[in-house]
């Protein structure tokens, strides 16, 4: 049983994939998360109901695993030699047009979120663990390093900077988040807050 939807779920070319992810990251910045449903991918993207959840299982997939397909690739793959340059490349991989997508898109999902079990699950163990992994690789070779002392208070709370710094920004701002901004908080808050010295 493993093995024949194991073959089917190889049919799909990683082009079409992609195609399918665009869709449903289309579909949730138009319409959102509730709004959204199979019969709207399906028609979007011109393939059957049937093999979208013989691919997926259901939607909180579908839609997590459009999410972490945009993401551009590994945290931990970044490795300048420094935390300070290593969080600053990690920036510049997005420009402000795609942040601002993406601060819409996740400003979309954040009710989705705290409404169903279900995708907040999905969240959890296909993007938000994965993630926090990675970014401890990246915490840990700046202790290695001797940057940052290994029991530093605010290592428990990066990934609630980082977020606060991203969140806020469109909250109290009322913009969008921008790699200017980011820098600018990397290196006023963050950096700081490590005891990592900053320019």
């Amino acid at each position: 049983m493993t093995e024949v939807a194991t073959a089917r779920r190889s049919r799909i070319t990683p082009e079409r994939e992609a195609e399918l992810y665009e869709a449903v990251l289309d579909l949730l910045r138009e319409v959102g998360y509730d709004a959204l449903t199979m019969d709207a991918v399906a028609a979007r993207t011109r393939s059957s109901k049937a093999t979208l959840y013989r691919q997926w299982g259901g939607k909180p997939e579908l839609v997590v695993k459009a999410v972490r397909h945009n993401k551009p690739g590994s945290i931990s793959d970044i490795d300048t030699g420094s935390l300070r340059g290593d969080l600053h490349a990690l920036l510049v991989r997005e420009d402000d047009c795609t942040m601002e997508q993406n601060s819409a898109l996740m400003r979309g999902l954040a009710m989705a979120l705290h409404q169903n079990p279900d995708l907040r699950q999905a969240f959890r163990e296909q993007l938000i663990e994965p993630e926090m992994a990675e970014g401890q690789k990246v915490l840990h070779r700046a202790i290695d390093r001797g940057e940052i002392r290994p029991d530093c208070p605010a290592l428990d709370f990066v990934v609630h900077m980082l977020i606060g710094g991203f969140a806020t920004r469109t909250l109290l701002d009322d913009q969008p988040p921008t790699q200017a901004f980011l820098a600018s908080y990397l290196d006023a808050v963050v950096l700081p807050a490590l005891g990592v010295s900053t320019p």
